[in-house]
């Protein structure tokens, strides 16, 4: 069962909004839908596991394991009814943090990299490790994580994040680095957390009035502000969603055409 909870009245408001917008809100669900719930997610991680091991025997039976390189990653996590929440949607570490493993045992030898890394980093870590040429790309935000898989640590470690998808009224932005992580928007308190002492994010040092927990949290404010124009990222998303409305209402007359990918499937076998 999950291991933090946290009654609705002590919700910070963020997560607030993603419970209602989940229909949770005053709808808590019983322990045998919670256990449900996270057995189908471990299970579906055993399935994963067992279709890599499947590739990882094909690539051996082939002689090809020790010349294929092999990356696994994720998009996101899930909050797994922890603090009460589900899905993901929030820059809590349940829903944010993914797995990354880089296997090539031809180059590189076992090691964990400390560091925060970002999924952003993959691209440029990938061009890196097929040879090419950074400089014929056009720019981006991620940097390569090939001096860590050579064993050098580059000592960034920090990564910053964007959301501004379901459950939110404005951008949520996070800044991690090093042991802080930082959360603001235009309509939350910020959020500090010091994930070295309190892993499971229950105490925001936003709020504390020790001295180095304020001038952190003043300093990550400044390079918040200083990196976003939130009010302008603000208008932009509305004028976007306005936008996309006026898309939607098109796509309902006549024969509908959803405007994102949907495979075909059969609702039986799901």
């Amino acid at each position: 069962m999950p291991k933090v909870y946290i009654p609705q009245e002590e919700q910070d408001s963020h997560s607030a909004r993603l419970l209602k917008a989940v229909d949770l809100w005053d709808k808590p669900l019983p322990d045998e839908s919670i256990r449900r719930a996270r057995r189908a997610y471990f299970g579906a991680c055993s399935y994963v596991d067992k279709q890599v091991g499947k590739l990882l025997q094909l690539l051996k039976s082939c002689s090809l394991d020790d010349n294929t390189i092999v990356i696994f990653s994720g998009d996101h996590g899930d909050m797994l009814g922890e603090r009460g929440m589900w899905y993901k949607m929030s820059w809590l570490e349940m829903s944010a943090r993914v797995p990354l493993i880089i296997n090539y045992p031809a180059r590189f030898a076992p090691r964990r990299v400390d560091e925060v890394v970002s999924t952003l980093d993959l691209l440029p870590t990938m061009l890196d490790l097929a040879g090419g040429d950074s400089d014929l790309i056009l720019p981006i935000d991620g940097h390569s994580m090939y001096s860590y898989l050579e064993g050098e640590h580059q000592g960034r470690d920090e990564v910053f994040g964007e959301y501004m998808g379901e459950g939110t009224i404005s951008p949520v932005m996070m800044i991690r680095r090093g042991k802080w992580k930082y959360i603001t928007s235009l309509v939350d308190p910020p959020q500090l957390f010091d994930l070295s002492a309190d892993p499971l994010e229950l105490v925001n040092l936003a709020k504390s009035t020790k001295p180095e927990h304020a001038r952190t949290s003043a300093a990550f404010a400044k390079e918040a502000a200083q990196k976003w124009d939130f009010e302008r990222i603000h208008a932009d998303v509305l004028r976007s969603q306005r936008q996309r409305r006026l898309c939607w209402s098109a796509l309902t007359q006549g024969r509908f055409e959803s405007w994102d990918h949907q495979p075909d499937y059969d609702a039986r076998k799901m």
